[in-house]
């Protein structure tokens, strides 16, 4: 059954529209003739009753240095658009003290899916946080210190930073709000919204030490760098930006699009623009992340052996396929100590979502949690999981919606 819905999956993706329809209606079907979850697992909730509170995407922590202490956003609404222009509340939860919390700033600049980048700034994770915010009729980030509530406000958005907390990459969040439902923010009317391939910056270098920023990489670098014949006259963009352990390199998407046909390749580059790589261009990459300076996990496809997760080594064309048992895409992050990996899965067709725990050694898995998604958070406005680690890798912290309305939640195991 699973690889059947793979084919059909993959057979709609040319037909997008038609996709949302057979998918919900399948969806719908399968709910009514299957027994009822809602949620399974050693599941706390952790942030606070009233509005919408989540964290964010699954590349960085919302713990502090001591996992006392965790961040994450408030908003009255995350249904009706996804990248409402309403302010965001920035909390800070103290798992000491019954989750109490303090409002420490708020936003004008989030999405559904990454909020507003918020996080802690390394390489001490204790005192200064940073979060992308809309001010002056311009997007920045702000580096605030949560005891002494001093800014320091950079002129550029972040979206991957360095973990010593010295420099950060960005990209085009207006382009990106466009071309990709949920990841941009609407603040701004997109400059290059007429231009298929712009002969214009496209990734930034910000120093957060000085504050100064400079474009790293355009465009037409990426369109002119091992071209495609699917590349021409397509529309080009990129997304997820992760940098290297070490600070050395970092992984883009390079996306691109032929009518409603998308294409995906994995590049990897140094972070001052040079020694740019083409590391998996099998049409299809998904999510990814480092397990070290060397080795990248992801969800891509490989012609020869078809989707899946895959270890790469960077700078070859060495892969090698894991765990056929945990075949659909997820969110994968290793433990800090690197010996756990946690992925998730998108919701089935009963809309159960599913976290699972995986040994890095032995390849053993274990399902830690298993949550439903109501149907009004699907397509655009859905919930991912996004599963992280908090510092000691004990605890894996999410975003879930089975209560009714986006929570944060810890799953102990």
């Amino acid at each position: 059954m699973r690889n059947l819905e793979t084919i059909v999956n993959y057979q709609l993706n040319k037909f997008p529209v038609i996709k949302k329809i057979v998918k919900r209606a399948y969806q719908l079907f399968m709910y009514s003739i299957n027994p009822k979850i809602k949620s399974e697992g050693n599941i706390t909730r952790i942030s606070p009753d009233g509005g919408e509170c989540f964290f964010g995407y699954y590349d960085k922590s919302p713990w502090d240095i001591t996992d006392r202490y965790m961040l994450c956003i408030r908003v009255k609404d995350a249904l009706s658009s996804v990248a409402p222009k309403e302010k965001a509340e920035i909390l800070l939860i103290d798992t000491h003290d019954n989750n109490s919390y303090e409002v420490l700033a708020t936003t004008n600049t989030w999405n559904v899916q990454q909020s507003c980048m918020l996080q802690w700034l390394g390489p001490d994770y204790s005192e200064r946080i940073i979060y992308n915010d809309f001010r002056d009729g311009q997007y920045c980030s702000v580096i605030l210190n949560i005891r002494t509530k001093k800014e320091s406000i950079i002129a550029m958005p972040v979206y991957s930073i360095s973990l010593d907390g010295k420099f950060a990459l960005s990209l085009d969040f207006s382009r990106l709000h466009r071309l990709r439902k949920g990841y941009g923010y609407s603040n701004l009317v997109e400059e290059t919204k007429d231009e298929k391939c712009p002969d214009k910056p496209c990734i930034w270098h910000i120093n957060l030490e000085n504050g100064k920023v400079k474009p790293l990489l355009r465009y037409t670098d990426f369109a002119n760098f091992e071209p495609r014949p699917e590349m021409k006259n397509a529309e080009h963009k990129i997304n997820h930006i992760m940098i290297s352990p070490s600070g050395k390199r970092f992984m883009v998407l390079h996306r691109w699009f032929q009518g409603l046909r998308k294409y995906t390749r994995l590049v990897t580059v140094n972070c001052d623009g040079s020694n740019m790589y083409n590391l998996s261009d099998d049409d299809m990459t998904s999510h990814c992340c480092w397990k070290n300076d060397e080795e990248i996990l992801s969800y891509l496809r490989r012609k020869d052996k078809g989707n899946g997760y895959y270890l790469l080594k960077d700078n070859t064309q060495y892969y090698q396929k894991l765990w056929n048992t945990v075949s659909t895409d997820g969110h994968p992050s290793y433990s800090p100590d690197r010996n756990l990996i946690t992925t998730d899965t998108y919701p089935n067709r009963q809309r159960i979502a599913t976290i699972y725990c995986i040994n890095s050694n032995t390849n053993e898995i274990r399902t830690v949690a298993r949550v439903f998604a109501p149907f009004k958070y699907d397509n655009d406005v859905r919930c991912d999981l996004h599963p992280r680690w908090n510092r000691a890798g004990d605890r894996i912290c999410f975003d879930s919606v089975f209560n009714g309305q986006r929570g944060m939640y810890v799953v102990n195991f």
